[in-house]
């Protein structure tokens, strides 16, 4: 007889294959490029007392961050410390992604001797058929945080912030932090022993992955145009690309922190590595991170820690593939 947890995902399958397919048969495509873009603010109420100072104008908040969590996981820390907690960026369309992540590298139950927490990061949609079928997807597995700005491209800072601001809040006492998206593959094993080394002293102020040494891309038609006024100087601090990257803990919430008094850009790693820039934290490079697809071959992929541009279907053949042949030597 199937468990309540298979009925259970089966039925979300099902109602997700036919939410996506009344939106697409019924709703235009368009992507929502507002925000940096916040949503309907409640109205304050302004005291006529006016108590501003000089002081508290130079202290107050730049980007204060006034956003609510509509999903929540505040309990997931509680009962065992994580070694590591990995946050995804993803979208509401994606299930397909998060359950492959679920059922391969992203399984909190892989290291029967560390604790892991995954999470997958979302905004609020512009459509209430998707918000209640993430609703739903959250009630099954537990692994979704959702705050009310709205989630489009231009707000995967705002994405990503919110994860800094759960890791300091709710699991402040954990290890290390993992960054990533839905489309990347995660070595977990090269991660987790080659990388961040359990049996070591955790470390702390620590912060790699792919690090970039850009300069501003002022082509209105790029993809990643940064106009001159948001961000004048000619090159950017050093960055790790936002497709995956690693820190201790305790850089959440200094990130976090110093995000507030921190002009938003809608460019997230950039956004990272200039509050980084602020820290005094140097990211270090570590060429196990990939932030382009990479052709799969057994050995090619034992060496990296992260893939980008991988299908569920391909992380599904990937992960079983390398999961059945560690007894091959490359």
């Amino acid at each position: 007889m199937p468990s309540k947890v298979s009925c259970l995902y089966v039925l979300t399958v099902v109602c997700w294959a036919s939410a996506l397919w009344y939106l697409s048969i019924s709703r235009p495509t368009s992507s929502y490029v507002g925000q940096l873009s916040a949503p309907a603010r409640k109205i304050v109420k302004v005291h006529k007392a006016n108590t501003t100072t000089f002081s508290n104008i130079r202290t107050r908040p730049l980007n204060p961050h006034r956003f609510d969590f509509i999903i929540n996981e505040p309990k997931k820390c509680e009962t065992n410390v994580p070694f590591l907690v990995i946050l995804i960026s993803t979208t509401h369309k994606e299930f397909d992604a998060r359950q492959a992540i679920r059922e391969t590298w992203g399984d909190e139950s892989t290291f029967s001797d560390l604790r892991i927490i995954t999470l997958f990061l979302l905004g609020r949609s512009t459509d209430s058929v998707l918000n209640q079928m993430v609703e739903q997807e959250s009630q099954i597995f537990h692994d979704i945080v959702v705050e009310d700005f709205v989630d489009s491209y231009h707000n995967l800072t705002l994405k990503t912030l919110m994860g800094m601001r759960w890791v300091a809040t709710f699991c402040n006492q954990a290890k290390y932090v993992m960054k990533t998206d839905s489309d990347i593959f995660v070595n977990m094993d090269n991660l987790v022993y080659k990388l961040l080394k359990p049996t070591t002293k955790p470390r702390r102020r620590y912060f790699t992955g792919y690090v970039i040494n850009g300069s501003p891309i002022r082509d209105m038609r790029s993809k990643w145009y940064m106009p001159r006024d948001l961000y004048p100087e000619s090159k950017y601090p050093p960055f790790c690309s936002g497709t995956g990257y690693v820190f201790s803990a305790d850089v959440a919430d200094l990130i976090y922190k110093t995000s507030l008094h921190t002009r938003l850009l809608h460019l997230e790693d950039v956004y990272v590595g200039v509050c980084l820039r602020k820290l005094g934290i140097h990211p270090y490079q570590n060429s196990g991170f990939n932030h382009w697809k990479m052709a799969y071959s057994l050995c090619r992929y034992r060496r990296v820690i992260t893939v980008h541009q991988i299908s569920p279907e391909e992380m599904h053949r990937i992960w079983n593939d390398m999961s059945s042949k560690k007894h091959l030597k490359c």
